[in-house]
């Protein structure tokens, strides 16, 4: 049976598809529209519908809309409750009157389906499908926290072979998701797409305030939480957009931060209590903190933590379509990487290069050559294979350098335009990680945790090093990244070092490259040395 998954209500609008209970394609709208997070300038271009990742993904499939046995669209406007949550009811009855013409818009933009065929999946459902029937085992507690839903922000529960029990939900105004927006804002950042920010900030400060904060938001003992009303101006002034932060704005990061950390260790000991498995799966935008996860299995109560790729709200289209093979009768395959987007074969690269008019050669060893560039401290843009689905970068669509010149955070951070303060990553190989980091789960491949630097190697890698000591780190499986693992190997021959910088291959504002125009794009107007695109490599500098 074929399953297309949507999501079009608040953000990151994008499509997945499951056929027979495979995930055969997903892809975020960002990727072909060039907005990132599906914004525009006006507040409602969030229920942008993906009508080119949807269309990319039948197309995938040799499929036609009136092939599909049903269409996932998750957010279920019947769940929302009029008045009494403290938010935006005008904007609220808008959101729902446009999920209510879903079943149309869509049969307008694919043309053939049948709008009865459309079925609403929970917001907070299609969250945790997207973790609990993706992961790698069959049975989980499952952990949502995100802003919102239609009515509540949070779901915890469990599957059992494949079949979900919701254990607890906190209802709306309270959530966790729209306090780390609230703070985020007034960092002077982007809310709803700058979390990550806040995250990478707090390790500059200290929680001062946390005393505080736990009198504000605190478990209930229930499986929820409270969030009161909170003047973040007491802890420090509201930054506009490009003020430079201070010691009192990394603090107050800091004390929001630790304090989101304990919350989630109270539910998670919670749900444990309640369901006494062994793993916990988790989704929804505030299990994009890679630093919450980490301490979430170090501390709680769980031997094994699984995160979604897609955490946000990109993922409900992918776990919409997963519930609906589930409650067809078609248990669904473990999630078999995020490498589920767009590719393109060696002769489509070649004509795209021809129609640039871009000199470029075919090297005989293209895992040699940009071992040998980056050994020469060149940055590398790395365009390979299908593209990620998620915000991570995951060596499909990176920019790589030298982790041994402490500079290059600086240098790689002008390169993409972003602050100063952001951390970069380290890609290693998956057998070669025990030596080098510590303190979080290793193999790591989807870069949702963050892992301490050993001692002996902070001096000999800098650049992936954080302020804090940790890294966030990839881990590379040689046999499903061959490419990667013999660049890996050729760079560690060249410099002694088994570690590559990993960021993702755009610049500040822009969503991630995804096809060969954008990459092109992206190198002729970046500082970039080297293109790896497929098998041809472009360069700004004579060889």
């Amino acid at each position: 049976m074929r399953f297309l998954g949507i999501n079009a209500i608040f953000h990151d609008p994008a499509a997945a598809l499951v056929v027979d209970g495979e995930i055969v394609a997903a892809a975020e709208e960002e990727r072909f529209s060039r907005r990132k997070h599906g914004k525009r300038p006006v507040p409602f271009s969030a229920w942008e519908l993906p009508e080119r990742a949807a269309a990319w993904c039948l197309e995938q499939a040799g499929l036609r809309p009136e092939d599909l046995d049903a269409v996932a669209y998750s957010y279920d406007p019947d769940l929302v409750r009029p008045g009494g949550r403290g938010l935006d009811e005008g904007w609220e009855d808008l959101r729902t009157t446009y999920a209510r013409r879903a079943p149309a818009f869509l049969s307008t933009a694919l043309p053939g389906l049948d709008p009865a065929r459309v079925r609403y999946v929970p917001h907070h459902v299609a969250h945790a499908a997207s973790a609990g029937l993706a992961a790698p085992y069959r049975d989980s507690a499952v952990l949502v926290c995100d802003g919102r839903g239609e009515a509540v922000s949070h779901l915890a529960g469990h599957y059992r072979d494949g079949e979900l029990t919701v254990l607890a939900a906190q209802e709306l105004p309270h959530s966790l998701g729209l306090m780390y927006e609230e703070v985020t804002e007034h960092l002077g950042f982007l809310r709803s797409s700058d979390e990550y920010k806040v995250m990478a900030l707090a390790s500059y400060g200290e929680p001062r305030h946390l005393g505080e904060l736990r009198e504000l938001i605190y478990p209930t003992g229930d499986g929820g939480f409270r969030v009161e009303p909170v003047d973040w101006g007491g802890y420090a002034k509201a930054l506009g957009r490009g003020e430079s932060w201070t010691e009192e704005h990394a603090d107050l990061a800091a004390s929001v931060q630790a304090r989101l950390e304990e919350v989630l260790l109270d539910l998670a000991r919670w749900l444990h209590g309640r369901t006494g498995d062994r793993s916990l799966t988790m989704a929804g935008g505030v299990a994009l903190n890679c630093v919450a996860n980490t301490r979430l299995l170090a501390e709680g109560p769980f031997e094994r933590l699984w995160v979604q790729p897609a955490a946000g709200d990109a993922g409900t289209a992918l776990g919409g379509a997963l519930h609906l093979a589930q409650s067809f009768g078609e248990p669904a395959a473990p999630m078999p990487g995020a490498d589920l987007g767009r590719s393109w074969s060696d002769e489509e690269l070649a004509a795209w290069l021809e129609t640039a008019r871009v000199p470029y050669e075919r090297p005989a060893d293209m895992a040699a050559e940009v071992a040998a560039g980056l050994a020469a401290d060149r940055i590398v843009a790395w365009f390979q294979g299908r593209s990620e689905y998620g915000p991570r970068a995951l060596g499909r669509r990176s920019l790589l350098a030298h982790p041994g010149r402490a500079a290059n955070t600086e240098r790689l951070n002008a390169v993409k335009g972003r602050e100063q303060f952001r951390p970069i990553a380290p890609m290693v190989l998956a057998e070669r990680a025990h030596e080098i980091f510590e303190g979080g789960p290793l193999p790591s491949p989807y870069m949702l945790f963050v892992h301490d630097v050993r001692p002996a190697w902070r001096d000999r890698v800098p650049a992936v090093v954080h302020v804090d000591g940790t890294a966030r780190v990839q881990t590379v499986d040689r046999d499903a990244e061959p490419l990667l693992a013999r660049m890996l190997e050729g760079f560690e021959a060249r410099t002694g070092l088994p570690v590559v910088v990993n960021t993702s291959l755009n610049t500040a504002g822009r969503p991630m490259v995804d096809d060969p125009r954008d990459a092109l794009e992206c190198f002729g107007s970046a500082p970039v040395d080297l293109l790896a695109l497929g098998p041809y490599l472009i360069r700004r500098y004579a060889s």
